[in-house]
């Protein structure tokens, strides 16, 4: 999948030593629910599983490489808890560095992955989690249409401080 900007494309082997980077910087984890680090062992068998079927994992990462520079990986797109009887799934999405945000490659890689879940996988709807200080998610996800449709009061304990996390949805364009 391809845009101005950027390329959306499954995860290689090569991906490795990125993935093992990111996974497991304590930075990331506050937004992926971790809590330890992933060894290179569980990575490279994700890695190895990869090219299954969603429908068979329930989930799926591209790997967001910018057009201008296909060697690039700036960050990770995912669906997560795909459920094909309810046609639901959800979305999380990363650009790692800070000097990598703001240029559009979150939107626009937004953009495709909306286009694959919409018409490839004729999902009714996908959804997102968000803590209340991410505005710049906030923003990306209310700008393709998800709609804040709830709140988990102290849901998250981060730094000795609760926080709530917002809950958006985005109904397939036929049906909102």
């Amino acid at each position: 999948m391809e845009g101005k900007l950027v390329r959306l494309r499954a995860p290689e082997p090569e991906d490795l030593d990125l993935l093992y980077r990111w996974e497991n910087d304590p930075e990331v984890w506050p937004v992926s629910n971790t809590l330890t680090p992933f060894s290179r062992y569980v990575l490279r068998q994700y890695l190895e599983n990869a090219h299954k079927d969603i429908f068979e994992q329930k989930q799926v990462r591209f790997m967001i490489d910018l057009r201008e520079d296909p060697h690039r990986t700036v960050g990770t797109i995912d669906l997560f808890a795909f459920d094909p009887m309810h046609r639901r799934a959800g979305i999380g999405i990363l650009i790692k560095e800070l000097s990598d945000r703001g240029k559009g490659y979150a939107g626009e890689a937004l953009d495709l992955l909306l286009s694959y879940c919409f018409t490839t996988l004729q999902l009714h709807q996908v959804y997102c989690n968000i803590t209340v200080d991410n505005e710049a998610s906030i923003r990306l996800f209310r700008s393709r249409g998800f709609v804040q449709t709830g709140r988990k009061k102290e849901w998250l304990l981060r730094d000795g401080h609760w926080i709530d996390e917002l809950f958006f949805q985005l109904l397939t364009p036929s049906s909102s």
